[in-house]
């Protein structure tokens, strides 16, 4: 299941590149941009200042969808029965469902409706969510591109088992892997996951001779301090044939998202990261040989 595609990106790997973004995320980042891409299903996302009392929406299901007064709607996300019967019914577009499953064959009809353009190493990048969780139709749109010889990238956390990894060994052009931190207590803390899972998946995908960039998400409160992110610079700059690391300042882009999923954004308060406090870890990445960027 997808739940975007962006064209003409031109980050995220060289060239004019085709975004696809998957649903589902083993991990729950406190900071993350994307908090629609978490769940393997539909989201159901409400933005009240869209709304205009139409009641379509309550009218197609009145047991998680109820009137508050004139103040909008209050939705019961958990009893929602069919989210998909709700897709189009808002004509205000306030009420709309995240998530849309489309058949390999589907994707790639998108994808080669952009493939003029991925001329100059252009091409596919694949991100979410988490695209290593996703099943076999995965795979085979991995083969198919493969086949028509369009430049894949992956944009992952490495946060799964390792057969999950080694069955896209040699399917994907560059992996551009996020390390957020290398301390176990902090990762399960802040992101519930565990970082020795991360660490040893990219050792491994190195072993296994994959192109891989190492990026950093540079988060207040979470890992920005020069120690805790030299200590990450110093384990990326030991690691064999990674060349280029990239840092991806903190931003508050996502915060409406929250707001129309009934979620809570613990990191509200904090403020984005200037590309200008980055400035002590490029200088330190290059002083250890590696390549630098900002942003993706």
């Amino acid at each position: 299941m997808i739940f975007n595609i962006q064209r003409f990106s031109t980050h995220d790997g060289d060239g004019i590149r085709t975004i696809i973004f998957y649903k589902g995320c083993p991990l729950r980042c406190q900071w993350c941009s994307n908090p629609e891409s978490q769940s393997f299903g539909y989201s159901v996302m409400y933005d009240k200042k869209s709304c205009r009392g139409f009641g379509d929406c309550i009218k197609a299901d009145n047991r998680a969808i109820t009137r508050i007064n004139n103040n909008g709607i209050q939705i019961d996300r958990e009893i929602i029965t069919g989210p998909e019967k709700l897709r189009d019914i808002c004509a205000s577009k306030a009420l709309t469902i995240s998530g849309e499953s489309k058949s390999v064959d589907e994707l790639l009809t998108e994808i080669e409706k952009d493939s003029p353009f991925y001329r100059n190493n252009g091409g596919v990048t694949l991100s979410g969510g988490e695209p290593l969780s996703q099943g076999e139709e995965f795979i085979t749109l991995l083969q198919k591109l493969k086949g028509r010889n369009i430049n894949v990238n992956m944009e992952t956390s490495l946060h799964v088992n390792w057969k999950s990894v080694a069955r896209c060994i040699g399917l994907v052009g560059t992996f551009l892997v996020d390390l957020k931190h290398i301390d176990q207590d902090k990762f399960k803390s802040f992101v519930q996951g565990d970082s020795e899972l991360v660490l040893n998946n990219l050792i491994k995908l190195i072993d296994a001779d994959a192109q891989v960039i190492v990026r950093i998400p540079v988060i207040p409160g979470f890992n920005h301090s020069e120690k805790e992110i030299k200590q990450m610079i110093e384990f990326v700059s030991s690691l064999k044939n990674v060349n280029e690391i990239h840092f991806l300042p903190y931003h508050t882009f996502g915060v409406e998202k929250y707001k129309s999923l009934g979620m809570d954004y613990t990191f509200g308060h904090k403020k984005q990261v200037q590309d200008s406090e980055l400035e002590p870890y490029i200088q330190f990445a290059q002083s250890k040989g590696l390549q630098t960027k900002i942003g993706g």
